[in-house]
């Protein structure tokens, strides 16, 4: 697996959420964005993972609660990056005194932005059926 620092993925993590239309963050509520290293053991190629209640399914019981949560996971990302470059044969990724190349940066940003978007999609209460339908799979 290559490596990037927990810090640049995590700067990747806060650029996709900048760039959720700002109408959509407004319409977020109680909900926090994670990075974690690793998921369960039981599911270890999982890229991100929503945690709470979606807004669709909050009535007035809601109140008092924790906040959702949406973990992204870093050594799941960078595993599948690198071997999307491998199945498709582009340009090797290189890494130079541990900053990875800007074409890898790339495909994480972008695996990144769609896993963002495919987490905050099931805080605002759409399956992952849909979200296959729409390409955010």
């Amino acid at each position: 697996m290559l490596e990037m620092t927990r810090e640049a993925f995590e700067e990747l993590v806060g650029e996709a959420l900048d760039r959720i239309p700002p109408e959509l963050t407004r319409l977020m509520d109680n909900v926090a964005v994670f990075v974690e290293d690793e998921p369960e053991s039981d599911d270890p190629e999982l890229l991100g993972l929503y945690e709470g209640t979606p807004l669709t399914e909050r009535g007035e019981w809601y109140a008092g609660v924790l906040p959702d949560r949406i973990t992204i996971y870093r050594g799941p990302t960078l595993r599948m990056c690198a071997s999307r470059e491998d199945v498709v044969a582009e340009t090797e990724i290189t890494v130079v005194h541990d900053i990875p190349s800007d074409t890898f940066r790339e495909r994480v940003r972008d695996e990144v932005a769609v896993t963002v978007v495919h987490e905050i999609a099931h805080h605002f209460g759409i399956p992952d059926e849909r979200l296959h339908e729409l390409g955010w799979g």
